[in-house]
């Protein structure tokens, strides 16, 4: 029979010391979550149809998750900052200098290698929607459209600091940049368009589909720019590295929305397709 000696016993008390308190930090997270009955979502401000004074996609999917928790949403909505490790940092896992934030969980963020290869203190997953930039055309003005051509001599908006104003800009060393108007928003863009004072606007889908809502004479093409990657990116959510049972348990929830068809009413409202990550 093997004797265990007082220094194994001490070494293995203290390996089950340091598990157990790795694991009881795992689970505290979601603890305090529900202990507070409070879910502190993170929002960006301005991002129709998404998250926009306190309504969107977002928001509507992160009070369904709280339900799933059985807790209510407290909304930090917040600018975008110069860049997306920024806003990972100041909302997920430190929180801003001047004290806002953290939150619990932030939405809408790219599910993203090289993203999650930067920032280490999150985790990103559960991925909800693929996003695409789109061209949408009245077909009054603009009967068909294969390629950037047929912008040129027409009037086509964008929302400015936008992939999409970048990208036409640069298209081809500026082939069609005096067709090329800026707006501050692409909801702007989009009544533009609808007001017959534009030809068409380039566009993420997600702000095309909630502003012409199907609408014949506004159809969506997707034209092939060499710089956006042919099939979009996906977005999701972060929370901060290490809450592993809240990242799991909003997994879950998650999952249930999406098999119930939730989600996919959720989208619905706004007038966008769902679209499978």
């Amino acid at each position: 029979m093997t004797t265990i000696t007082w220094r194994k016993l001490a070494v293995l008390g203290t390996l089950f010391c340091g598990l157990n308190a790795t694991m009881h930090a795992a689970q505290a997270d979601l603890d305090k979550v529900r202990q507070a009955g409070v879910l502190k979502v993170a929002v960006y401000k301005g991002m129709q149809p998404f998250s926009d004074k306190d309504s969107g996609i977002d928001v509507e999917i992160a009070n369904a998750l709280a339900a799933k928790l059985g807790v209510r949403v407290s909304l930090l909505p917040f600018e975008a900052g110069e860049n997306l490790n920024d806003d990972l940092r100041n909302m997920v896992w430190k929180g801003h200098y001047l004290g806002y934030g953290p939150a619990d969980v932030m939405m809408h963020v790219p599910v993203d290698n090289r993203l999650m290869a930067e920032n280490k203190n999150v985790s990103i997953f559960a991925p909800y929607y693929r996003e695409r930039v789109q061209l949408v055309r009245d077909v009054r003005k603009i009967p068909g459209c294969d390629t950037v051509d047929c912008l040129i001599g027409k009037r086509v908006g964008v929302e400015k600091i936008s992939i999409a104003a970048m990208v036409l800009l640069g298209e081809q060393d500026g082939k069609v940049r005096e067709s090329v108007r800026i707006y501050d928003t692409a909801a702007d863009a989009m009544a533009a368009l609808k007001a017959g004072e534009l030809d068409a606007v380039l566009a993420n889908q997600s702000e095309i589909e909630t502003a012409v809502r199907g609408d014949a004479n506004f159809p969506l093409a997707e034209l092939n720019f060499p710089r956006l990657p042919r099939q979009g990116w996906v977005v999701g959510m972060a929370v901060k590295q290490g809450n592993i049972e809240l990242a799991r348990a909003l997994q879950a929830a998650a999952n249930e929305l999406n098999a119930t068809g939730e989600l996919a009413k959720i989208f619905a409202k706004y007038g966008v397709t769902p679209t499978k990550p």
